[in-house]
């Protein structure tokens, strides 16, 4: 946590290449990445300025649970709640792509 100047404190985030994604990082979407739900293809797509990402449905799941407040290791268990099997590894570079698009921002655990 880094101080400001108001005597608050600020969580560190982390975006980029070479960002490497672990079980206790906070994932959030960055400001301007919207997930939104598009009625004429009936999914999940990710809006970035200029670009349209039609997601699958694990990675809408993954990145509604996407808050800043459910670190990567819940997320991965709530997903096994919801389906059989996850990957948790699968999840993580998942997450790191995005991050290394600037599409994601890592918080700190």
């Amino acid at each position: 946590m880094d101080p400001t100047s108001t005597g608050t404190t600020r969580a560190r985030t982390r975006t980029g290449p070479g960002v490497e994604v672990c079980g206790s990082d906070r994932p959030l979407l960055a400001r301007h990445v919207r997930l939104t739900f598009c009625r004429t293809r009936q999914r999940r797509i990710l809006l970035h300025p200029e670009t349209v990402v039609v997601l699958n449905g694990s990675g809408a799941a993954i990145l509604e649970l996407c808050d800043g407040r459910h670190t990567v290791a819940e997320i991965v268990t709530e997903l096994g709640t919801r389906y059989r099997a996850v990957p948790g590894d699968e999840v993580r570079r998942f997450l790191t792509r995005l991050v290394a698009r600037r599409w994601m921002e890592l918080t700190d655990g």
